[in-house]
C-alpha cells in the first residue's frame, strides 16, 4: 500500500495528465490515506469497500479513478452522447450537489470537456430531468437514489436501463447513511438495472451488518479497506472533542457564553428537529448580534442550497440544523461544530464532528451535556472511540434573565413564534423519548419544567409527560400572560385565528390542521350533575355485583340473572362513555387516578372494605 505522504504522481498505474492538472490546480499536493489505498485498487478493475473516518477525502477517491476508467476506454471507443459510463449514488441532495461540484471541476478542463454529468436529486419534476437526458445527453450520473429508481422505472420516453449496458463504474457514496434513511429496497432495485461486468466502489463511516449485506449483494470479492488515522479513535486527527455540563434552565445562556467567549467566527449548531430549528433560528437572531445566523433542516425544499451557498460565503456565521448536514457535506473554515443535545444515535454523534477538521485542518467540537446525561461521555468513549474533554463554564444569573426576557418579548410581539416555541419543545421531548441510547438518556430523568424554561415558553404546553411537580420548577415570565390574546404579525394569519375564535365561541369547534376539538355544548353545572349521576349509576351496580358476589361466596342460593331483550339508550350512552374513558387512559389525556374517580372504583373499594 503507497505511503500516507504519497503523491499524486507516484500512484501506479499511472494518472492522466489532465486529472493531475486538476489536482494540482484544486491544491491537493498529497493523497490521504484512503486515497492512497484505495485508487490503485480500482485503477486495477477491483471493487472496492473502503470504511474512513469523515474527511478523509473520500469524494477524490473516487472522482479520480472513475474519470481514469472513463479515458482508458475513450481511446479504444469514444463515448456516446447518450452511453453512460459512471453513477454515483449519495444519501442527500446536500452530498450529490457537492459531489457534482467538484466533479464540474475536472470536466472543465479542455481534455475531460467531452465527458457531460448530470445531477438528479429531486426538487423539480421528474419530467425535466427526461427531456435534459434526452436534449444533452450524460456519461455521468450523481443522483439521490428516489429519483434514480424513478428514472430506471420510467417506461416509454427514457428507457434508463438501456444507457447504462456499457457502466465503468457505479459509485455508493456514504452506504451506512444509504441504509440508515431506509433506502435498501431501492438500491437494490437501482443494482437490478445495472451490468454485472462493472466495478463498484462502497464508501462508508462506518461497516454496519446492513453494509455489509449490501457489499454480497452488489460487489463481486472486494477488497476491503479500512483506514483511520489513529487507531484509538474514530474522529480525525486533528479534531478537539469537548463537553459541557450544565443545568438544562441555563443550556441557552452557557451556548451564548461560549460563542463570546470563544470568539467563534463560523459554526454549526445541530438540534433534534426541525421545529426545533425553526424556533432556534428566530430566537438566535434576536440574541446574537455578532455573527449572522442561518437554519436548515431536511423539510425545506429550494431554500436548502441558497442557505448552505449563504453559509459557505459567508465571513462569521452560525448555521442552525438538522442531520440532513452530519454527513459528508464539506464547508470550509468551520472552526466549531455545537450540539444542543446528544443525537438520536451514537454513529451520529461521529458524523456531526466530522463537519470540521477535515482534509488535515483543525477543528473543535462541543456537545451540551445535562447533568442526568454525564453517563453519555463515559458511552461515547467505549462504543465509538471517542475521547472528550470538559469544559467548565460560569454563567450570571443576570444573562438567563436577560435571555429569557427576550424570548418572553419575542412570543408577545407575534404569536407565530409562541406557536413556534412550543412546537420546538413538544418535538424536542418527543425526539429524546425515541432516543437510541434510552437506557442512559431517559425521558423520566429529565426536569421537563427547566427544559421548558430553556425554551423560554410563557406557558407549560398540556402533553401526558408534563406532571404537576414540573411546574414547580418552570420559569415563566413575571407577569401571567393570556396566550389567547397574542396577536399574528401577519395579517392573513390573524384573521384565520380570529376567525376560529369566533366560530370556537359560537360553536365549541376548533378546526385544527389534524384534528377537530368539540368543547361541551351544555353548561358546566349540568356537566357535572351529568357525571355525577353516573357514578351514582355505577356505583348501584358495583354494589349489586359486590352482595351478589359475597352470596354466592356464602354458599346462598341465588337466582339466576335475567337477561335484558333490549339495551336501553342510557345503556348505550354509558357504554360509549365508558369506552372514552379508558381510550383517554390509554392515550396518557387521563391519569389513572382521574379514570378511577370517573368510574367510581374507589367508591366501590370503600363498599368492599365496609362488607
Amino acid at each position: 500500500m503507497p505511503r500516507p505522504s504519497a503523491k499524486w504522481g507516484d500512484l501506479s498505474p499511472p494518472l492522466s495528465s489532465p486529472v493531475l492538472e486538476v489536482i494540482e490546480e484544486l491544491g491537493f499536493e498529497k493523497m490521504t490515506p484512503v486515497q492512497a489505498a484505495t485508487i490503485p485498487l480500482l485503477l486495477s478493475y477491483k471493487d472496492v469497500a473502503a470504511e474512513a473516518v469523515t474527511g478523509s477525502g473520500k469524494t477524490l477517491a473516487f472522482l479520480v479513478p472513475l474519470l481514469e476508467l472513463l479515458l482508458k476506454r475513450k481511446q479504444s471507443e469514444p463515448w456516446k452522447k447518450h452511453e453512460i459510463g459512471a453513477v454515483i449514488v449519495s444519501p442527500t441532495r446536500e452530498l450529490a450537489t457537492q459531489i457534482h461540484d467538484v466533479l464540474a471541476e475536472f470536466l472543465g478542463h479542455k481534455h475531460l470537456s467531452c465527458f457531460r454529468q448530470k445531477m438528479l436529486i429531486g426538487g423539480n419534476a421528474v419530467e425535466d430531468d427526461v427531456i435534459t437526458i434526452l436534449k444533452e445527453g450524460a456519461n455521468i450520473l450523481v443522483a439521490t437514489p428516489g429519483r434514480l429508481q424513478d428514472l430506471f422505472e420510467r417506461k416509454g420516453d427514457l428507457n434508463l436501463s438501456a444507457k447504462v449496458k456499457s457502466l465503468e463504474l457505479l459509485v455508493l457514496d456514504e452506504a451506512d447513511r444509504l441504509l440508515d434513511m431506509g433506502f435498501e429496497a431501492t438500491i437494490n432495485t437501482i443494482l437490478a438495472y445495472l451490468p454485472r461486468q462493472r466495478r463498484t466502489g462502497l464508501f462508508s463511516a462506518t461497516q454496519t451488518k446492513e453494509v455489509r449485506d449490501l457489499m454480497r449483494a452488489g460487489l463481486r470479492n472486494p477488497v476491503l479497506v479500512s483506514v483511520r488515522e489513529k487507531a484509538t479513535t474514530s474522529t480525525p486527527k486533528l479534531l478537539q472533542n469537548y463537553y459541557l455540563i450544565v443545568e438544562p434552565e441555563r443550556k441557552l445562556v452557557a451556548l451564548l457564553e461560549f460563542i463570546r467567549s470563544r470568539n467563534i467566527k463560523k459554526a454549526m449548531l445541530f438540534f433534534p428537529t426541525c421545529s426545533c430549528v425553526e424556533y432556534w433560528s428566530v430566537a438566535m437572531a434576536a440574541l446574537i448580534q455578532s455573527m449572522q445566523v442561518l437554519a436548515l433542516h431536511g423539510k425545506m425544499k429550494s431554500q436548502r442550497f441558497r442557505i448552505l451557498k449563504s453559509f459557505r460565503d459567508a465571513d462569521s456565521a452560525l448555521l442552525l440544523c438538522t442531520d440532513v448536514l452530519a454527513r459528508g457535506v464539506d464547508i470550509p473554515e468551520v472552526d466549531w461544530v455545537l450540539q444542543w443535545d446528544p443525537p438520536s444515535n451514537a454513529a451520529a454523534f461521529v458524523h456531526r464532528v466530522g463537519r470540521t477538521a477535515r482534509q488535515g485542518s483543525e477543528g473543535n467540537a462541543l456537545i451540551m451535556l445535562q447533568p442526568t446525561e454525564d453517563a453519555y461521555v463515559e458511552f461515547l468513549t467505549r462504543n465509538q472511540k471517542v475521547s472528550l474533554k470538559e469544559i467548565q463554564l460560569d454563567v450570571p444569573e443576570e444573562q438567563l434573565t436577560k435571555a429569557l426576557e427576550t424570548l418572553h418579548q419575542l412570543q408577545k410581539k407575534d404569536r407565530a413564534t409562541f406557536d413556534k416555541a412550543n412546537k420546538a419543545f413538544v418535538s424536542h421531548v418527543q425526539a429524546y423519548s425515541k432516543h437510541e441510547c434510552n437506557l442512559i438518556l431517559r425521558l423520566k430523568d429529565l426536569d421537563l419544567g427547566k427544559v421548558a424554561t430553556s425554551y423560554g415558553l410563557l406557558q407549560l404546553p398540556r402533553m401526558p409527560e408534563i406532571k404537576q411537580h414540573f411546574k414547580e420548577s418552570f420559569r415563566g415570565p413575571e407577569e401571567t400572560v393570556d396566550v389567547f390574546k397574542l396577536v399574528y404579525k401577519d395579517k392573513q394569519k390573524q384573521a384565520s385565528f380570529q376567525e376560529k375564535l369566533k366560530t370556537y365561541a359560537e360553536t365549541g369547534e376548533w378546526k385544527g390542521k389534524k384534528k377537530l376539538i368539540r368543547k361541551k355544548s351544555i353548561p358546566w353545572e349540568l356537566a357535572n350533575k351529568a357525571r355525577d349521576e353516573r357514578k351514582e349509576c355505577r356505583k348501584k351496580r358495583r354494589e349489586k355485583k359486590a352482595v351478589r358476589k359475597a352470596a354466592v361466596e356464602a354458599g346462598e342460593v341465588v337466582p339466576a340473572k335475567k337477561r335484558r331483550t333490549k339495551y336501553s339508550q342510557e345503556d348505550l350512552e354509558e357504554l360509549a362513555n365508558d369506552i372514552r374513558l379508558l381510550k383517554k387512559v390509554k392515550q396518557k389525556k387521563i391519569t389513572e387516578e382521574e379514570y378511577d374517580d370517573e368510574m367510581g372504583i374507589k367508591d366501590m373499594d370503600d363498599v368492599l372494605d365496609s362488607k
